[in-house]
């Protein structure tokens, strides 16, 4: 596997979906190494992220798999030699090791740009689209002609939801041909629990109601919209409530000054990120989870949420509909935070018993690991079968039906 994110004994966060996808290819019997190439550019980054690049180890294990982390010569604004640079450094690293039967460029961009590469050894690759690594580099970026000349080269693909498999589809130049290989969500984890048992483990107070928003704290999250949802709906509704934030991210210091011109720094708390042991807590503590991206892959918060029986409100947003589909009263197609607002509310005002958090979690129990990793498996097989760009097929029968 070639990537650009992966977790670090750092930065143990970044990337974590994608090791929780490899660690259990690796429990069903496949052979996983990942290469994440590493720029040397000092002068690219914050001094504190620069700190943290450079303290990445070499190598180091995770779950069993060992990550190999070579460097490159990163170039400020040079975003398509970067590119070539980051895949020409990963695949020489991958091939020092032996010749696997299979590459999956995790992340799209930039680890995409080794399709051309592997095509030139006869080596299959696979380009794995998760989000912004499609959507954000084809749009804002301005790289959509590169990203479809890469799949073209790949000719194999895959994503987390329906709604990047038609992009790259496109991109691509190739209808209906990508994989959809969804990510799943630990049921043992994310459960059911009692409310007050989980308020009190967090020492929180028993009785107003908390509303929770976990993410990055960038501009597609759109915290700032997800603050001013939960103000207006506690000024209309005159309710004793909190606003909790779970993540970090450049808007920290925007979210901070808003939280302060409203005048709700009591009512409002902000959490960096937690491992996944203590958000489900949260997740147990909490009445509703607000989400209010303008643009989603396929977001596992509401995974989450939904296993742990926990109601949502979120705004439309790329693969956020396919997960709430047939559930009424969850996706809002606003961004009004006075019409969300009216949403939360009737969100707020009619608590799910244990019956209709139960329904949640049935909800939930369609999105399992085993059904996202056996569609890998077909996409990865066919892979190998057909070879470096041919892609005839867009994968085994099976795999084709999974987009469904």
């Amino acid at each position: 596997m070639l990537t650009s994110l992966y977790p670090s004994a750092i930065r143990p966060y970044e990337g974590i979906f994608a090791e929780r996808r490899w660690t259990r290819m690796r429990a069903r019997g496949h052979e996983v190494s990942v290469t994440h190439p590493l720029p040397r550019a000092p002068l690219a980054f914050g001094r504190r992220e620069w700190a943290e690049i450079r303290q990445m180890p070499a190598e180091e294990e995770r779950g069993g798999i060992v990550i190999r982390r070579p460097r490159y010569l990163h170039v400020p604004r040079r975003t398509r030699a970067n590119a070539r640079a980051f895949a020409n450094t990963g695949l020489r690293r991958i091939l020092r090791t032996g010749r696997p039967d299979v590459v999956v460029a995790d992340y799209a961009w930039p680890a995409s740009a080794a399709a051309a590469p592997c095509a030139r050894r006869g080596l299959p690759l696979v380009v794995s689209g998760r989000g912004s690594d499609v959507l954000q580099v084809a749009g804002e970026a301005g790289l959509g002609a590169d990203l479809g000349a890469n799949l073209r080269a790949a000719g194999h693909w895959c994503a987390v939801s329906r709604d990047l498999l038609g992009v790259m589809d496109r991109l691509g130049e190739r209808p209906d041909h990508g994989v959809l290989v969804p990510n799943g969500v630990d049921l043992d984890l994310f459960r059911p629990r009692d409310r007050g048992e989980a308020r009190a483990a967090l020492g929180l107070d028993a009785t107003p109601w908390i509303c929770l928003v976990v993410g990055h704290l960038i501009e597609r999250k759109d915290p700032l919209l997800a603050l001013r949802t939960w103000h207006a709906w506690t000024q209309a509704a005159r309710a004793s409530s909190s606003l909790v934030f779970v993540g970090d991210g450049p808007l920290a210091g925007a979210l901070d000054r808003e939280i302060a011109t409203l005048g709700v720094g009591e009512q409002v708390r902000r959490i960096t990120r937690l491992p996944p042991e203590e958000l489900a807590q949260w997740y147990a503590a909490a009445d509703a989870l607000l989400l209010t991206s303008w643009r989603e892959g396929r977001p596992n918060v509401v995974l989450e949420a939904l296993a742990c029986g926990l109601p949502i409100l979120a705004t439309e947003a790329g693969g956020t509909s396919e997960l709430l589909e047939g559930l009424d009263g969850m996706l809002a197609r606003t961004r009004d935070p006075r019409q969300l607002a009216k949403m939360l509310d009737a969100t707020l005002s009619h608590p799910l018993e244990t019956a209709g958090r139960g329904v949640l979690r049935d909800h939930a129990r369609r999105f399992t690991w085993d059904n996202g990793l056996e569609a890998l498996e077909a996409c990865l097989e066919a892979a190998i079968a057909e070879g470096p760009g041919a892609g005839g097929t867009g994968g085994t029968g099976e795999a084709r039906e999974a987009r469904k």
